[in-house]
């Protein structure tokens, strides 16, 4: 039995984003070789065997293309103390590496930034279409934590925010 299309009205676009922003993501900056790099908050874990994760990045983006030909990102995961880093990579139009101190990761030799909570390298896999943005799939090739890292920093209601256990407070 089949079913006859069903017609939806338009969805209103600010209603959608103020309901995702209910929804708290962590907080990375995706970089490679160039160097180049972007602050992104839509990384997930996509599998364990194989380890795999994937995020998603906006067709428009400037910094895209040239992560694209490399086909290597290190995953920066920003610890709740790392705000302005967040802010400087989601800037565009300007040197995110200028004062940006890094050095190369171990395993693929790509930007790892200093003071991040973890660091995860990883080879692109595939890249789907999705609407405005590129579905990334990557393979993890290698990960690393700070034992002694902070709590991560949070992108909650289109804010990055601090997380304690008293609740969330504004980065």
């Amino acid at each position: 039995m089949s079913r006859a299309p069903v017609a939806r009205p338009q969805l209103d676009a600010d209603a959608f984003r103020t309901a995702l922003g209910h929804f708290a993501t962590g907080v990375a900056v995706i970089t490679t070789t160039g160097p180049a790099g972007f602050t992104c908050q839509s990384l997930t874990s996509l599998s364990l065997d194989p380890p795999m994760v994937s995020f998603s990045v906006s067709r428009t983006s400037a910094t895209w293309p040239r992560i694209e030909v490399e086909g290597a990102v290190c995953v920066n995961i920003l610890g709740q103390g790392q705000a302005a880093l967040a802010r400087r990579f989601a800037a565009a139009g300007t040197d995110r590496f200028a004062d940006t101190p890094w050095m190369p990761s171990e395993v693929l030799g790509l930007p790892r930034l200093d003071g991040v909570t973890a660091c995860i390298e990883a080879t692109v896999e595939a890249v789907y279409p999705g609407g405005d943005h590129h579905l990334v799939v990557c393979r993890v090739a290698a990960v690393d934590t700070v034992a002694t890292a902070e709590p991560p920093l949070i992108y909650y209601r289109g804010r990055l925010t601090k997380s304690d256990q008293k609740g969330a407070g504004h980065a």
